[in-house]
């Protein structure tokens, strides 16, 4: 039970957060070598490692490992609640376009052998950076807090896998191995200024589910194609139709989504190839409408298959998916609270609709049916912080919904933080959300003469 005042809780994180500066250099440096080296998900294990040095060099008993390459920082300090920070530290197959004198070349070989390039461009690279900065600085201040900090170093978020395996190997199972929290937090950067800090209680991203379609057609010459079922002739049909499942059979109420968002068939322009394959992105706000958007595109599929004549059905293979993210409500006030006594009124600004992006974060907050961890679920949280440059942002004319949509996006190969303004003020967030649901010590009680 949460007793002091968010103006207290925020009065203590200024006081830790006063040797910041002597920090941001080496937040810095991590930051700058995590971005120069991505690794991509379920393969992270040079990252993994530089973590669970930097855990440990603040004084965090480490436990690598988990659920993959998952890494797993405890300090305990003392009586009082059990509260887990959570950061991701995946990054993506783009190459990177920012010019950037420690941007990255990297590149990797994934699983189907295909060679790609590598780049932080969802910013886990300043989400990491930030976690360990907070983790040095409340590691330093034990004296300001009580009670038990868990840090939990996800891997594999953009493949959605990262969070159901950490849970899966009994991170909120409260066996021994790790405590159960009572409270979880965590962050994303956004493309808003640099300062800007976010909340949102209830829906913040939508759930998400991706899929292959393999459509299986007959092959031929491309100067026959009498003799075919022609693939490609049937995946731009699909396409097209996958087009009216949003616009024709859902609520438009509804924040919904579906992105054809690969398409690959052929080898050369006179062979009509055997099989299409697409991937596709199912976007909405609950599990119900999840259901009613596959069930759309899975008889849209199959029916311009049939009605092609192609060879077999098509095959439709579920690759990822994610639930809903819904911020406890009393959690992220008494966040947002202690954060509007940290800064600016400014820089505070409540979004006003959910981000249609999907997190694996959901699943920390599942109830605890015995999926995931046992008793009932776990409240969470998560805010947004902003990393655009202040003169680009200002710069910008229009409201918060334009501004956003000029900005350098995640997910492209442009998308370069305001380095330090950023990492600042994700050390800083951290820092007082923590400190929002760990308590100050009780005062030591003299023994009676």
């Amino acid at each position: 039970m949460v007793t002091e005042s968010p103006q207290e809780a925020a009065g203590r994180a200024r006081a830790v957060l006063n040797d910041l500066d002597l920090v941001l250099p080496t937040v810095d440096a991590l930051y700058r070598d995590l971005h120069a080296n991505p690794e991509l998900s379920g393969a992270e294990g040079r990252t993994a490692g530089v973590i669970a040095e930097r855990y440990a060099g603040a004084g965090l008993a480490v436990t690598p490992g988990v659920g993959g390459h998952g890494v797993v920082g405890v300090l305990a300090n003392g009586a009082g609640p059990v509260v887990a920070v959570r950061a991701d530290f995946d990054a993506l197959p783009i190459a990177e376009d920012t010019g950037l004198p420690y941007a990255s070349t990297a590149v990797a070989t994934r699983a189907d052998g295909t060679t790609v390039p590598v780049m932080h461009a969802c910013g886990h690279d300043l989400h990491t950076a930030s976690l360990v900065g907070a983790a040095q600085l409340l590691g330093a201040r034990r004296e300001l807090w009580s009670g038990t900090l868990v840090l939990i170093a996800q891997p594999a978020e953009e493949s959605m896998q990262g969070a159901k395996a950490m849970l899966a190997e009994g991170l909120f199972r409260g066996d021994g191995r790790f405590p159960r929290p009572d409270v979880v937090l965590a962050q994303h950067c956004a493309t808003t200024r640099a300062g800007m800090v976010h909340h949102r209680p209830g829906l913040a991203y939508s759930a998400c589910r991706n899929f292959r379609i393999t459509i299986h057609g007959s092959g031929a010459h491309g100067a026959a194609p009498h003799w075919s079922v022609d693939p490609i002739v049937l995946a731009a049909q699909t396409i097209v139709m996958l087009q009216t499942v949003v616009s024709r059979e859902i609520d438009p109420d509804e924040m919904t989504v579906l992105t054809v968002g690969s398409v690959h068939a052929g080898t050369r322009p006179n062979i009509i190839p055997a099989e299409a394959v697409l991937e596709v992105t199912l976007r909405g706000t609950s599990e119900a409408v999840m259901d009613q958007l596959q069930a759309a595109m899975e008889r849209i599929v199959r029916g311009v298959a049939e009605a092609g004549q192609a060879a077999r059905p098509p095959d439709i293979e579920l690759l990822e998916q994610t639930l809903a993210v819904r911020n406890d409500a009393d959690v992220t006030t008494r966040v947002r609270a202690v954060h509007a006594g940290l800064f600016p009124a400014e820089d505070m600004l409540d979004l006003p609709w959910p981000n249609k992006g999907s997190e694996d974060f959901a699943y920390y907050g599942e109830p605890g049916d015995g999926r995931y961890y046992p008793g009932p679920a776990i409240p969470v949280s998560m805010w947004f912080y902003g990393s655009t440059a202040a003169q680009l942002w200002d710069a910008a004319s229009g409201d918060l919904r334009e501004r956003i949509a000029r900005m350098p996006g995640q997910h492209t190969p442009y998308y370069a933080p305001d380095r330090l303004p950023t990492l600042r003020r994700g050390v800083e967030t951290l820092v007082g959300a923590a400190l929002a649901f760990l308590p100050a010590p009780l005062p030591t009680q003299e023994a009676p003469a």
